[in-house]
C-alpha cells in the first residue's frame, strides 16, 4: 500500500510539475491575452485575416491560405499588374520597333536605304513630336546583317544620334558629335563582335569608333534651312550620306533614299495588343543581354520569351488587353499631367521639361535614387532620339524643348477657341526657335488647314511687336491682322505645344529669358 501511495504522490507531482510548465508558457505578457488558437501574443502584423476588402474584391483565407477563388483572383492582378509593366518599361522599344517597321513600309530595309523628308516633315506622316523646322534623314542599321557597319556623314550635318533598339544613346554625330560638323566616319560595331577593328580617330586613325549592344540602331541625321529652305540639306544627305558595312568598304553599295514629305504613314507604336507583339519582335531579334535580367523577368511573366512564340491563351490576352488600355492613360497621364514638381521649368508656369531631371539615362539625382521611370515614360511616350545634347547644357550646341498640354489656366487646348502667347525678344537661340502644334491622340503634328502647323523664326515672316516680341496665336481661323503669326487649330480636337531652341545660350538655362504663358483670348 505504501509503495503505491508513493507512485500515486509521485505521479500527481509530475502531473502538476507539467500543468505548471504549460500555465507557464501560456501566461502572456503584463496587458495581453493569448492569441486565439496560439500559445502566446502574436503579433497582429504578421496575421492575414480570414476575410480583408481590397480594390479588386473581397479576398478569402482559411486560416491565412487563400481560397482557390482569391488566388485566381489574385493572379489575374499579378498578369495585369505585369502587362501594365511591359508597357511602361518597353515604350522605347516599341517605339524603335515601330520606326523600323515604318521605315520599311516606304522601301527602307537595308542599312544603305534611308528615308529622307525634302520638303520637311509635314503634318501627314505619323512621328512623335518631330518639328517642321529641319531636315530629317533616318536609317535603320542592322549590324546583325552587316555587323560593324560604317557611316559616312558630310561637312555641315546639323544634330545626328545613333540609338539602340531600347532608344539608349549610342553616339552623337555632326555638330554635338565628336566630328563637331566637319564630317566624318563613324564604325558603330556591335557589342558581340570579336575581330580586328581599324584604329579609332583618337589613336590615329579614320574612324570614331562607337559600340552598340542591339542588332537594330535607328540613325537619325537633322539638316539645317538654309535661307529658309530645305533644298541644302537635302541635297546635302543625298550626296554625302554613305552607310554600308565595313565588310564592303573597298566598294560600298549605292545610297538610296526614299522622301517621306507630305506621305501619310506610321512609325507610333500600338497602343493596343499589337504593343506586346511588336515588344516580342524586339526580343526575338536581339541580343538576349540587350535586356537587363529584370526586364526579361517582366516579359517573360506575360509569355513573351526569347527563342519562345508568344501565345497567350484566351484569359491572357483578355487581360493584357486590358492592362495595355491602363498603361495607356498612365503613359499619358504621366506625359499631359506629369505630376513631378521638377517637370515644370518655371514656378507657377506650364511650360514642361521633356528631360525631367536633366538626364538622358534618366538616372535620379546622379543616381542616388536608381532610375526615373516615370521620366523615362515622360519623355518615351511623347518623342524620339536620346542623346546628351538635348539633356544637358551645351551653350550654342545642341537643343532645348519646352512643352505644355494645358493653358495658362491649367484647361487642355480646345481647338475651336483662340490663344496667345508672347515671345519675348531676345530668344536665346543662336540657330532658331519654333514653335509647333502636335495632336494629343498620335503625339506626331497636328493635322490643320495648314501643311506645316508651326512658326520658325528662321523660315517665317513674322510680324514684331514695338518692344521687339512676337505674339502668336492659335486658332480655326486668323484673328483680323494676324495671319503672319497664325498657327491653325482644329475645332472638335485638343492640342499641345513645344517651343524649341537650337544652339541654346545662356539666358535659356539661367531662366532671366522664358516664354510667356499660353492664354485664351476671350
Amino acid at each position: 500500500m505504501e509503495i503505491i501511495c508513493k507512485k500515486l504522490l509521485a505521479a500527481a507531482a509530475i502531473s502538476s510539475a507539467l500543468s505548471l510548465t504549460c500555465a507557464y508558457a501560456q501566461v502572456p505578457k503584463p496587458g495581453e491575452n493569448p492569441t486565439p488558437g496560439f500559445n502566446n501574443k502574436i503579433p497582429d502584423k504578421i496575421l492575414t485575416p480570414d476575410k480583408i476588402e481590397t480594390r479588386i474584391g473581397t479576398l478569402n483565407f482559411v486560416d491565412g491560405v487563400p481560397t482557390v477563388e482569391t488566388s485566381q483572383k489574385v493572379y489575374d492582378h499579378l498578369d495585369f499588374l505585369r502587362g501594365v509593366e511591359v508597357f511602361l518599361n518597353f515604350i522605347p522599344a516599341a517605339s524603335v520597333e515601330a520606326i523600323r517597321l515604318g521605315n520599311a513600309e516606304l522601301g527602307a530595309v537595308k542599312s544603305n536605304q534611308g528615308i529622307i523628308f525634302d520638303q520637311l516633315l509635314d503634318s501627314s506622316p505619323l512621328l512623335l513630336t518631330g518639328n517642321t523646322d529641319t531636315v530629317y534623314c533616318l536609317v535603320t542599321l542592322d549590324l546583325k546583317a552587316d555587323g560593324p557597319t560604317v557611316v559616312e556623314v558630310p561637312p555641315g550635318t546639323g544634330p545626328g544620334t545613333v540609338d539602340d533598339a531600347f532608344f539608349r544613346f549610342v553616339v552623337d554625330m555632326g555638330a554635338p558629335g565628336p566630328d563637331r560638323g566637319q564630317g566624318g566616319k563613324y564604325l558603330i560595331v556591335p557589342s558581340s563582335y570579336k575581330g580586328e577593328l581599324p584604329k579609332d580617330k583618337k589613336d590615329g586613325g579614320d574612324y570614331f569608333i562607337a559600340h552598340s549592344p542591339s542588332n537594330v540602331n535607328l540613325l537619325v541625321l537633322r539638316g539645317f534651312l538654309v535661307d529658309g529652305k530645305p533644298d541644302a540639306a537635302s541635297k546635302l544627305f543625298r550626296e554625302g550620306l554613305k552607310v554600308y558595312s565595313l565588310s564592303k568598304a573597298s566598294n560600298p553599295p549605292k545610297m538610296e533614299f526614299f522622301n517621306a514629305s507630305k506621305v501619310p504613314y506610321n512609325t507610333v507604336h500600338a497602343n493596343n495588343f499589337e504593343f506586346f507583339q511588336e515588344v516580342d519582335h524586339v526580343i526575338q531579334n536581339e541580343p538576349m543581354e540587350l535586356f537587363d535580367p529584370e526586364l526579361r523577368g517582366i516579359a517573360a511573366s506575360i509569355g513573351i520569351r526569347k527563342g519562345q512564340k508568344f501565345a497567350p491563351d484566351a484569359r491572357m490576352k483578355a487581360t493584357l488587353t486590358e492592362s495595355v488600355a491602363v498603361a495607356n492613360a498612365t503613359a499619358r497621364s504621366i506625359g499631359f499631367r506629369n505630376r513631378d514638381p521638377r517637370s515644370a521649368i518655371y514656378p507657377n508656369s506650364q511650360w514642361k521639361s521633356g528631360f525631367v531631371g536633366s538626364d538622358y539615362r534618366w538616372m535620379d539625382i546622379d543616381g542616388v535614387s536608381g532610375r526615373n521611370h516615370d521620366a523615362r515614360t515622360n519623355f518615351f511616350y511623347l518623342a524620339t532620339v536620346n542623346t546628351p545634347a538635348m539633356a544637358a547644357k551645351i551653350i550654342g550646341r545642341g537643343s532645348q524643348y519646352a512643352m505644355t498640354y494645358v493653358d495658362a489656366a491649367g484647361n487642355p487646348f480646345d481647338g475651336a477657341k483662340t490663344y496667345k502667347v508672347n515671345i519675348p525678344k531676345n530668344v536665346p537661340a543662336q540657330d532658331f526657335w519654333s514653335v509647333v502644334l502636335y495632336d494629343p491622340q498620335t503625339r506626331s503634328e497636328l493635322q490643320t488647314s495648314q501643311p506645316f502647323p508651326s512658326k520658325n523664326n528662321k523660315r517665317d515672316k513674322m510680324a514684331v511687336n514695338a518692344d521687339g516680341s512676337v505674339d502668336l496665336y492659335f486658332s480655326p481661323k486668323a484673328p483680323a491682322g494676324k495671319e503672319a503669326n497664325w498657327i491653325a487649330s482644329v475645332p472638335g480636337k485638343s492640342w499641345f505645344t513645344i517651343f524649341r531652341l537650337y544652339g541654346p545660350l545662356e539666358p535659356w538655362f539661367d531662366k532671366t529669358w522664358r516664354p510667356g504663358e499660353i492664354e485664351e483670348v476671350k
